[in-house]
């Protein structure tokens, strides 16, 4: 997007969502950033709230809303286990409702729209790496299902208004992504064994902690979809994350050791339906978009362990105050 475009980020209070509010504001477009605030944080915009190129509707999704845009990034949804099965039915509303409304109105105003999907839509996968061509292991009437089926409703609803309507759409399938803003109690990986690390606390490990993932750095993640709204003729789900696998164990070892933490390790059953592996296959965003992750995940977790010590410290203070 070389020309100011107004640019409408729906849930862009979010910890990815306000890191694609600051970097399209950062770029002289204008943003509106729509949020209904059940995981979204004003903390993450507090930055923005004061520019006259950046405007905040307080709106759920999953009532209709029209709102004039260039183009529109969707990426309202609860996305980590903790917020999104605390109300299922809520959450697959959101990716279903959700995407019918941001459709109906990039159909309206014939706006270029990306979907924020997920790798959850593989499930517990028996291709390894994943391509983006794999339709998935995925178990329809889980505990995680309201998030995994309402993300693979949500594609499909894009690519039938694609088939049916022109509309002009983007799909990016977002694997493990972190950085500064991460909700500090949201379950995730990263969060989690940053802030039991940093107050000398059990690091909880499901499983037997030989499970991987692969983490992208958030700047590297918004960099691809960047790339991918300017590529008019790419419809088809794009896969962006980091190809670099990491256990679970590996992951803890090396937060403990950049923080110098006393935390000992304590393992607890493996969740239902939890992935054993997952990991991204890039070529089509390698050859399509020419992007690959920039930031290794050592100078990545030290970003974030910054960002969570300072967090933190504000937290004590406030109490002790």
């Amino acid at each position: 997007m070389k020309s100011k475009k107004t640019v409408l980020v729906t849930g862009g209070a979010g910890f990815l969502g306000s890191h694609l509010c600051k970097r399209l504001i950062s770029q002289q477009h204008r943003v509106i950033c729509l949020d209904n605030f059940y995981t979204g944080r004003m903390d993450n915009i507090a930055p923005l709230l004061d520019l006259p190129e950046f405007e905040v509707v307080e709106q759920d999704v999953c009532r209709p809303f029209n709102i004039k845009a260039d183009v529109i990034f969707h990426l309202a949804c609860p996305a980590s286990p903790v917020h999104y099965q605390r109300d299922p039915v809520q959450t697959l509303k959101t990716s279903v409702l959700g995407a019918i409304h941001v459709l109906d109105l990039a159909k309206q105003l014939k706006v270029p729209v990306l979907f924020t999907s997920t790798s959850e839509v593989y499930g517990d996968p028996h291709v390894h790496p994943q391509r983006e061509d794999y339709w998935g292991n995925v178990n329809c009437v889980g505990p995680r299902s309201c998030y995994d089926e309402g993300k693979r409703a949500a594609e499909t609803l894009f690519m039938d208004y694609h088939r049916m309507h022109h509309v002009d759409i983007r799909i990016v399938r977002i694997f493990n992504t972190y950085g500064p803003q991460m909700c500090q109690n949201d379950g995730r990986v990263v969060s989690n064994f940053i802030v039991q690390a940093l107050r000398n606390d059990p690091i909880t490990i499901y499983g037997s902690g030989e499970q991987s993932r692969s983490f992208c750095y958030v700047d590297d993640q918004i960099d691809g979809w960047m790339r991918l709204i300017d590529k008019p003729k790419l419809h088809t789900p794009v896969n962006i994350g980091n190809p670099v696998e990491k256990s679970m164990n590996e992951i803890a070892s090396i937060i403990l050791e950049i923080t110098g933490s006393r935390s000992k390790l304590v393992y607890h059953p493996l969740p239902i339906d939890d992935p054993k592996q997952r990991c991204p296959d890039i070529t089509t965003a390698q050859e399509e978009l020419g992007w690959e992750p920039k930031v290794d995940l050592l100078s990545g977790l030290k970003k974030t362990i910054t960002y969570f010590e300072t967090l933190l410290s504000k937290t004590n203070s406030e109490v002790v105050s």
